[in-house]
């Protein structure tokens, strides 16, 4: 089975709420997990599969413990050929940057090498008091996508 790195930028704490969720579903499917609430690049192995779960504050924004790392991909440009990934947003449909800053994320990471596996979940708050839920209808079928290790 996969060892998955969790990686959660949050605000108000949804996205570590998301994130340490889906572990548990993991490691109950068999999977390891590993979660890095607003991790640092340098702390992360630049290989692996890694599950990136990130809310959007104001136009679009990361939250501010998710900064730094987006900052060190953009600066540092690694190869990250040997990530396989997957994405998940929270944020409002009310606003036009609606779970912008995953885009952000996402665009960076396939610009640096890494593969996304599956679509993008972007969880809309004002459909889903608790964005667990449409998370774990998610991860259920995510998990099939991950490679044989």
């Amino acid at each position: 089975m996969a060892d998955i790195t969790l990686i959660s930028g949050s605000t108000l704490g949804s996205a570590e709420y998301v994130a340490e969720h889906l572990a548990e579903k993991l490691e109950e499917a068999g999977h390891g997990s590993e979660i890095q609430h607003g991790p640092l690049l340098e702390d992360l192995k630049t290989s692996g599969i890694w599950l990136v779960v990130s809310s959007t504050h104001g136009a679009g924004d990361l939250p501010d413990n998710l900064q730094p790392f987006y900052d060190a991909i953009n600066e540092q440009r690694p190869d990250l050929s040997g990530v396989s990934y997957g994405a998940i947003g929270i944020g409002s449909r009310e606003y036009d940057t609606f779970c912008g800053a995953i885009e952000k994320i996402d665009r960076l990471l396939t610009e640096c090498g890494a593969t996304r596996l599956g679509s993008l979940l972007k969880i809309n708050i004002l459909d889903h008091d608790i964005p667990e839920d449409p998370a774990e209808i998610w991860i259920s079928s995510w998990i099939n996508l991950l490679p044989e290790v």
